[in-house]
């Protein structure tokens, strides 16, 4: 069932105080802007979903004593720890082993007990899955479920409240699609167009749309830690359905080449997954109209800022 407009006032809400309301940023031409949600809490968007889901069960009383469970490719069980850790509420996040170790770092942190395991989301997602069976934990997901949907929402509902001018389109990088289904649900009540940005190796949304179903695709890119979901939720695809959304494929030099841009030009340090959806304006995948005004959502920033130089170790040659 797809989520509503009231269900994002409602995380809305339940949020108010909690997350850091998004900081607008001037990009590199008028009528351009930079939503800045690198800077919320844990460093992503996510922690807007979380914050939602562990309100909403509290205030149900349905909230187990075995606490949460999540799998991630990090930024979700970062956004989980933080929001369990502020109510004292036990988590675990299962994280594939190729999770960058400075996500890992933070997790523990924050006091989540972290299992490695496989070397994808997918296979953090079926240990997950088990553990929450034998412990009767709450499950929680990274994108898959209407309450961390209607979070993410929220971010937009701010956007459009605060841009100078107001907003003809918005452009969100996409993994498995819970943002991009919080976004669409607001911006097709605004009527605001929604670009929708993924990596030529991690393309779920686009295989979707192709298919008309949710389908599983390899997983290869930079951005994988981020956006390597193998299947899209359906939340993502009803919610694109009701609205304008522009799908769009970048290849990883472009994601590389915008995140080095956004280093050197504006002292921005973002995670390969906020890059992906500046590479849409800057390769061209996506060509506003004469005086579009366009937000770019830079969505994410746990990522090592040595990595940041050009030819630094670990950045594609």
């Amino acid at each position: 069932m797809p989520i509503t407009t009231d269900d994002v006032d409602a995380a809305a809400t339940r949020i108010a105080g909690v997350v850091r309301p998004v900081a607008l940023l001037p990009a590199d031409r008028p009528d351009r802007w930079f939503a800045a949600e690198h800077l919320q809490h844990t460093g992503t968007f996510k922690a807007r979903g979380a914050a939602n889901l562990v309100a909403a069960h509290l205030a149900a009383g349905t909230l187990p004593d075995a606490g949460v469970v999540i799998a991630s490719g990090g930024n979700a069980g970062l956004a989980c720890a933080w929001s369990a850790a502020r109510h004292g509420v036990p988590a675990t996040v299962f994280v594939p082993e190729t999770a960058p170790a400075v996500k890992v770092d933070r997790l523990r942190g924050y006091g989540a007990r972290v299992v490695q395991v496989g070397t994808e989301y997918a296979h953090a997602a079926e240990a997950a899955a088990e553990h929450v069976a034998a412990s009767g934990a709450l499950a929680s997901h990274a994108y898959d479920h209407p309450l961390i949907a209607a979070g993410a929402g929220t971010l937009l509902t701010e956007v459009l409240a605060t841009t100078p001018g107001g907003v003809d389109t918005v452009v969100v990088a996409v993994g498995g699609g819970g943002l991009l289904a919080g976004v669409a649900t607001v911006a097709a009540a605004a009527g605001v167009r929604v670009v929708a940005v993924e990596p030529v190796g991690c393309q779920a949304f686009a295989a979707a749309l192709t298919a008309g179903r949710p389908v599983d695709v390899p997983v290869r890119s930079v951005a994988a830690d981020s956006l390597g979901a193998r299947r899209v939720t359906p939340l993502a695809l009803a919610a694109a359905a009701a609205a304008d959304v522009v799908p769009v494929l970048v290849d990883d030099d472009a994601v590389v080449a915008a995140r080095l841009h956004l280093w050197e030009e504006h002292r921005l340090a973002v995670e390969h997954a906020a890059a992906a959806a500046v590479a849409a304006l800057a390769t061209g995948g996506y060509r506003p109209a004469q005086g579009e005004r366009v937000v770019t959502i830079l969505c994410g920033a746990n990522t090592d800022p040595a990595t940041l130089a050009p030819n630094a170790p670990g950045m594609p040659g």
